[in-house]
């Protein structure tokens, strides 16, 4: 199963408080439609922080089961519980996910050595391929390259990383200590050009989740070494990568999906519907790139 291209952190739909299953159903087969390459139901786009456990693993087997096989799902398992990130990692494999993707441990501060001792325990726990989710503007903790290098050559089952550090020094010092074949995708939509120049692959996107073709086109691109097209596309596209993050995710992005009737604006508190000059920022983007009228 190949890992790259565009690949949406998807929204969790919710409606009148409860997850929309219909909702998100249609929105993945949409997706694939679309182009994208690979899926991550419950990451942080996902509001994984205010779902239940239940709902969680419900969001991970229903995109298994409505992606059929035909790109692959990589599952969001991440928690600052260790334990609970093996269960959730458990799930994933179980649930016949792809991959798992685990974010370094936020709000505990571990240090190197703790965060290299939680990734151990979840890939000795279970035989999933596992992509390290480095995202320190949300956990405070930071993995160095030191440690995700030390990891990438310690067990097999860590293929790669989701760099959503925006840090472009990274995926070069990245494919130097962890080799040409450590998996290296982008978490950042505005650097995810320059970050497959830099040896990237791919991005875990949250612009995806409305503008999955034009991703997947800049992806496709990149890929190809068409960085004129590709750089044609981050024109149209940019407006709305900044967009997605005037306010906090993914209550921007959850507005834009409703202005394309994907799902409700709906998120879980402590997230709020989004401010009036928010959402104004968010449909000029979409008028910008193409998407809306």
């Amino acid at each position: 199963m190949q890992f790259k291209g565009s690949i949406p952190a998807l929204i969790t739909p919710m409606k009148n408080g409860a997850f929309d299953e219909a909702a998100f159903r249609k929105f993945v087969n949409w997706q694939i439609k679309e182009g994208s390459s690979g899926l991550v139901p419950v990451g942080t786009t996902g509001e994984s922080p205010t779902l239940t456990p239940a709902e969680h693993k419900a969001v991970v087997r229903i995109c298994v089961e409505e992606a059929k096989g035909r790109v692959p799902v990589i599952a969001g398992a991440g928690s600052n519980n260790t334990a609970e990130a093996v269960e959730y990692t458990r799930h994933a494999k179980e649930a016949g996910a792809d991959a798992a993707l685990v974010v370094v441990p936020y709000y505990n501060k571990p240090t190197q050595d703790g965060i290299y001792a939680h990734y151990k325990a979840i890939v000795e726990a279970v035989d999933i391929p596992v992509f390290v989710y480095n995202v320190p503007g949300r956990t405070v903790a930071n993995i160095s390259v030191e440690t995700l290098a030390r990891l990438a050559h310690d067990f097999k089952n860590i293929i790669g990383t989701k760099d959503a550090s925006a840090d472009l020094t990274r995926p070069s010092r990245q494919r130097l200590m962890s080799g040409e074949k450590f998996i290296q995708l982008s978490g950042e939509d505005g650097t995810a050009l320059g970050f497959n120049a830099h040896g990237g692959v791919g991005c875990i996107s949250v612009t995806a989740n409305v503008a999955p073709r034009l991703c997947a086109d800049l992806q496709a691109a990149t890929l190809s070494g068409d960085y004129a097209m590709a750089l044609q596309l981050q024109d149209r596209l940019m407006p709305l990568h900044h967009a997605m993050f005037v306010e906090a995710s993914p209550g921007p992005v959850k507005y834009a999906a409703h202005l394309l009737g994907l799902c409700e604006a709906e998120a879980r508190l402590p997230l709020v519907p989004v401010m009036e000059s928010t959402k104004a920022i968010v449909r000029e983007a979409l008028i910008h790139a193409g998407l809306l009228n």
